[in-house]
């Protein structure tokens, strides 16, 4: 495993982080033991940053990170990313997004709890509030930097815009935001924002939700998986992002290495500032994904992998409709 800064600012993390979200339901169920099996082996492997949010499973994701940590020997290795504002139901329903001073305070006091430490390493908003400005929020997690509570501000899905007004108030450690080879919008500015401000990128979404792993097939969606509502996923749009995965499976097997393999190589390839989140939640993918470490890409493995699948090529937006319209990283301005 290779180390290094998580911007100008931020801790010194793993190349790869661990993201947790899919060991609490969101692309159904799974299996708890098999977790915290995974998280384990994540950190054996010398994985440092663990990603998480207090809206997954609403709770359930932290209590099962503070969990694995509690039995390992390496829970001081651990840099613990945790996005806040996520508003829940008792039925599992999303209600809103909040992001003010006061609910941030009490939301990290729940995730200082569930997750059994004292600190966390890196706290962000999951979304741009609408009813807030970003300087309130960022301000406001400051002063828990101040406290102690806190050690590095991040960002998610934001423009250059917000991130530029954040960076004013406090300095930004990372931007976390979809990154994939279906999944370029970042290119379009917001990366290069980052960059001349120092900002290291935490990017999810490497595999755009299985989609580009080689392994998904059309119909495989199942109860509590919310990719049966994923625009790329429905009909007339999944048979086309299909076809890219083959014409990029083309390429994985030429090289000797496995599809997602290839795809989290490529989004590592495109900078020493950019740290994959590989969403493994059993050991075995996340062994596969590890060995995406290994995979040096070409000048010519590159421009096969564009060849294969285009910028802009995939059908369908990453969310839907609603969520694209509240995601500040997609308004024009980004």
């Amino acid at each position: 495993m290779q180390y290094h800064p998580l911007g100008v600012t931020g801790p010194r993390v793993s190349a790869f982080g661990l993201g947790a979200m899919g060991m609490s339901g969101m692309y159904g169920p799974s299996d708890r033991a098999e977790s915290i099996a995974t998280l384990h082996a994540a950190l054996d492997a010398g994985i440092t940053l663990i990603d998480t949010g207090d809206f997954y499973g609403s709770g359930h994701n932290e209590m099962l990170i503070g969990e694995a940590l509690r039995a390992t020997s390496k829970r001081d290795a651990a840099i613990l990313s945790v996005k806040f504002g996520g508003l829940r139901d008792p039925a599992g329903g999303w209600t809103g997004f909040d992001a003010r001073p006061a609910a941030l305070k009490n939301f990290l006091a729940y995730s200082l709890q569930r997750l059994g430490v004292d600190h966390i390493d890196i706290y962000r908003p999951a979304r741009l509030d609408p009813n807030v400005p970003i300087e309130d929020t960022v301000g406001a997690i400051a002063e828990m930097v101040q406290a102690g509570h806190v050690r590095h501000i991040g960002l998610s899905e934001v423009g250059s815009e917000t991130i530029r007004r954040a960076a004013a108030v406090h300095p930004i450690a990372d931007l976390q935001i979809e990154y994939s080879l279906i999944s370029r919008g970042i290119e379009d500015g917001i990366l290069a924002t980052c960059r001349e401000l120092g900002i290291g990128i935490t990017a999810y979404g490497v595999l755009s939700r299985g989609l580009i792993s080689g392994r998904w097939q059309k119909g495989s969606t199942g109860a509590g998986d919310f990719r049966a509502y994923s625009p790329r996923f429905q009909d007339g749009n999944v048979e086309r992002n299909l076809e890219l995965v083959e014409a990029l499976r083309a390429v994985a097997e030429a090289k000797g290495v496995t599809v997602a393999q290839i795809a989290i190589a490529w989004v590592a390839a495109q900078g020493r500032d950019i740290v994959p989140l590989v969403g493994a939640r059993r050991r075995d993918r996340l062994a596969e994904a590890l060995g995406a470490l290994d995979v040096v890409l070409t000048p010519e493995d590159l421009a096969r992998i564009e060849q294969a699948v285009p910028k802009g090529a995939a059908a369908g937006d990453r969310y839907m409709a609603a969520q694209m319209a509240h995601l500040d990283s997609e308004r024009p301005h980004r």
